[in-house]
């Protein structure tokens, strides 16, 4: 057995075989030759280790032109950019995983512009002198929220624990315990507390706070009031919650800055498109709150940042902390969000041209005949392969935004005759342009509000090539 095991390693073909193949195909003529080193040793290993646990590349080894596709394939695979375009068919509009919000094209045609020139980031063109990098935006966020002062970092996470650490560094926090959420990573409002040295003091029940139960928890001790607003949840039934108005009186009442963190908070009301009603940043502001915060690459439709906004005297305070300056932004992010902020000037032109607000606003009607045209395509295509169907489902919001609340939308499904789901939801997300659908009853569905129009092309190449019968050995997935 053992004999016979060395017979079959002694065909596995040497790593100067394995180059003369790929050189002779011309499959890999743009890859470095130490790179192609690394992918054949790394390829090699894996089909030995495919030999001792018996998963039948013994058969292979006897077709060395499949062995050899397999590795032109794994190399290519190996070998691309890390970070590429996929194709988004969740319906999920700010998906974390695929990269939250997509920019508008001002913003890239903004970034375009300056990522390869130099730039005023912190000087001052007026005046000669060394300005401030928050100079680019600071002046927006105020004009936009009715705000004093602002501040960028580099997630809402961060502006978080900064203005927690300035203003309650060694003092105690109070929060409704009904509103200490867990955000995306396990990331927890108390685990970020304990890091900025704050105390937490938890006040009221789960579903129930009341403002007596703030009023009596305050001490000498107490720094500041948080309220965090429940963006990635809700608890439905028997509630109640103090509001912002209400709190920052009290907080007035005893001297004590009021902060909120808004989550994912937005510049329009989105209610029109038959969403619940968030909370603005400008409802924050005028009702009072010394400190608010909030994602970029959220419901904002911008980059990855977190802003702070409010009174100056706290926000100043805030710039100066030394962390600040490992939190900062740097000036691609400064740019974007420079260009989103812009559009909201004119809140028409923001709903069309911001990615996130146009795809929430985007009617059924227009759905339902994309997803009509893409399913007429993919039966010209693909009839021998698979059955398509339109079909009505529900699109999300997503980024921890809005929970709970769907827009209606239209979709493609597709059941294939010859594989099952998994298998063509895993040939797709490793095609040459991934596409990403949802499982649904043993159909993918493509879901038509964020697939854009110029991507339907590519979308169908990969599903058509996904679908093709057996293309051979996979083994470029033995990795």
């Amino acid at each position: 057995m053992v004999s016979q095991q060395h017979s079959v390693f002694r065909e596995i073909p040497s790593v100067n075989d394995c180059i003369d193949w790929l050189v002779a195909s011309g499959t890999c003529d743009d890859i470095p030759l130490q790179r192609l080193k690394f992918c054949i040793r790394h390829y090699i290993e894996n089909v030995r280790q495919s030999l001792v646990t018996n998963q039948g590349t013994g058969a292979l080894l006897s077709e060395r032109q499949r062995l050899f596709d397999g590795l032109a394939r794994f190399v290519r695979q190996y070998h691309r950019v890390g970070m590429q375009h996929v194709i988004n068919g969740t319906g999920v509009i700010i998906h974390t995983n695929l990269g939250r919000s997509l920019l508008p094209m001002a913003a890239v045609d903004a970034l375009n512009a300056v990522c390869a020139r130099y730039v005023n980031l912190e000087l001052n063109l007026d005046t000669g002198k060394r300005g401030s990098r928050y100079q680019h935006v600071e002046g927006l966020l105020c004009e936009l929220t009715g705000a004093e002062s602002a501040l960028v970092v580099n997630n809402n996470a961060a502006a978080v624990l900064l203005a927690l650490e300035t203003l309650a560094n060694g003092k105690e926090v109070i929060v409704s315990r009904g509103q200490l959420v867990e955000i995306g990573g396990s990331f927890r409002i108390p685990d970020i507390m304990r890091r900025s040295g704050a105390r937490l003091i938890e006040v009221g029940a789960t579903n129930r706070t009341h403002l007596d139960d703030y009023q009596q928890a305050i001490t000498n001790d107490t720094g500041l009031l948080l309220r965090v607003h429940c963006s990635n949840y809700r608890i439905v039934g028997f509630t109640s919650a103090v509001s912002a108005v209400d709190l920052v009186r009290l907080g007035k009442e005893h001297g004590l800055p009021v902060m909120e963190d808004l989550g994912s908070g937005c510049l329009i009301d989105l209610s029109r498109f038959g969403l619940i009603k968030e909370p603005t940043v400008q409802d924050a502001v005028a009702g009072g709150v010394d400190i608010v915060t909030f994602s970029g690459d959220k419901l904002l439709g911008g980059p990855q940042a977190g802003i702070l906004v409010g009174k100056k005297q706290y926000i100043d305070q805030i710039k100066k902390n030394p962390l600040n300056r490992a939190l900062r932004i740097d000036k691609l992010t400064l740019v974007a969000l420079e260009s989103v902020l812009r559009l909201y000037l004119d809140e028409s032109r923001a709903l069309l041209e911001i990615p996130t607000l146009a795809l929430i606003a985007l009617s059924e009607e227009i759905l339902a005949e994309r997803a009509r045209a893409l399913c007429e395509r993919c039966r010209a295509l693909m009839a021998d392969y698979a059955v398509f169907t339109v079909q009505s489902t529900w699109s999300q919001v997503g980024g921890g935004a809005m929970p709970e609340q769907n827009l209606a939308s239209w979709a493609v499904a597709v059941a294939p005759f010859a594989m099952k789901i998994n298998q063509l939801e895993r040939r797709l997300r490793q095609a040459s342009i991934p596409v990403i659908g949802k499982v649904e009853s043993d159909r993918l569905l493509f879901d038509l509000r964020t697939i854009a129009a110029d991507e339907i092309d590519a979308m169908l190449a990969s599903l058509q090539a996904a679908l093709e019968p057996d293309r051979g050995t996979e083994s470029g997935n033995l990795a």
